[in-house]
């Protein structure tokens, strides 16, 4: 039985990753991706429906399109990106409404996959090395985007608790990088020196961010249920992150990092929340066995993931970015996908 798919969040750059990755699967009938704004890359045969911040109509929309699975990629997890009153609404509320419209009476859902976050285990001078997927934070969370994941994995435990016939997965990504993924991250690690705090150098670790959309295709295709960590192989220091990418770090005061920061955060050139300045301070590791017990098999360890993104900054900046920009635009789209006079692909005649 061929799937039908929705896809939250198909305007982020995860979502519409998503989108393209289950047009190319022959076993997904259907794909609805919904998202307050247009999609970013091309898609050739995913639906798009615009809806608010708090997915308010999304029961109508499950009930009419009938899916059996939802692939939820539309969690903040970069506190840049908005303010935390947005935030909240898009992904506590959000996420509410998802569920409601998941276990609703009559509901054909029978698989959800959620992208979260490591943040959720927070970041402390305690933590262990390695966080397990049993695990929670040290300390109790303080910053908005870490509570905010945490209120969304709460859901995610009591739907799975209260639906045991649908298959519910939640994977946790450590820090992601990649030739296009833009994080607080990777605008530090493209600065011509890289940020650091006096006296820390913490391990960090990575997954490159085709690793995360193999590893949602991977539990959607074996129905794998259960939290799941996301990252690549190895825990790298700071300063040997800084080194793979030809730069060198420059200290911060750990005190007075808000000041020292406040120039290029102006100049918009870099702004690092709270969270990050905490992994610059400690870091932090996630046992990645578990998937990979399941059968996962990762194609780039962290320092690998890094080097990838390097070679990719690298090569924008000798030969520039000459990608087209892709702009959905509604009326094209219906004429492509609904318009009579489209010519269709059809079967050679036999």
């Amino acid at each position: 039985m061929k799937r039908r798919v929705l896809v939250t969040g198909l305007g982020s750059f995860w979502g519409g990753r998503v989108a393209q990755a289950l047009e190319a699967d022959p076993n997904v009938e259907t794909i609805v991706g919904l998202d307050t704004t247009e999609p970013t890359v091309e898609l050739e045969r995913t639906e798009y429906v615009r809806v608010d911040a708090n997915y308010s109509i999304l029961s109508r929309i499950v009930k009419a399109t009938q899916v059996d699975t939802i692939v939820h990629t539309f969690l903040v997890v970069d506190p840049t990106q908005m303010s935390s009153r947005a935030m909240h609404e898009i992904n506590v509320i959000g996420t509410m409404n998802l569920f409601a419209a998941a276990s609703a009476a009559g509901s054909t859902v029978r698989s959800v996959v959620v992208k979260s976050a490591t943040l959720v285990y927070g970041c402390a001078p305690e933590d262990p090395t390695w966080f397990t997927e049993e695990m929670t934070s040290s300390r109790r969370l303080s910053s908005p985007v870490e509570r905010s994941l945490d209120a969304v994995e709460g859901y995610v435990r009591d739907f799975a608790e209260d639906n045991p016939h649908v298959s519910v997965s939640l994977l946790r990504f450590a820090n992601v990088i990649g030739q296009e993924i833009v994080t607080p991250l990777t605008r530090a690690l493209e600065l011509p020196v890289v940020p650091s705090l006096f006296g820390f150098d913490p391990r960090f670790q990575f997954v490159h961010e085709d690793d995360v959309i193999r590893a949602i295709l991977f539990v959607l295709n074996n129905n794998l249920a259960g939290v799941y960590n996301v990252a690549g192989d190895g825990l790298l220091p700071w300063t040997e992150v800084a080194s793979i990418c030809g730069k060198r770090t420059i200290p911060m005061s750990p005190i007075a990092t808000g000041a020292f920061l406040w120039p290029w955060k102006r100049l918009g050139l870099i702004d690092l929340p709270d969270e990050y300045l905490a992994l610059l301070r400690y870091g932090r590791g996630a046992d990645n066995s578990r998937l990979k017990h399941a059968g996962f098999h990762y194609e780039y360890t962290s320092a690998q993931a890094v080097q990838a993104f390097i070679e990719a900054v690298r090569l924008r900046q000798a030969v520039g970015d000459h990608r087209p920009i892709y702009r959905y635009e509604n009326d094209v789209e219906q004429f492509f996908r609904h318009s009579p006079a489209v010519v269709r692909d059809q079967a050679p005649a036999t």
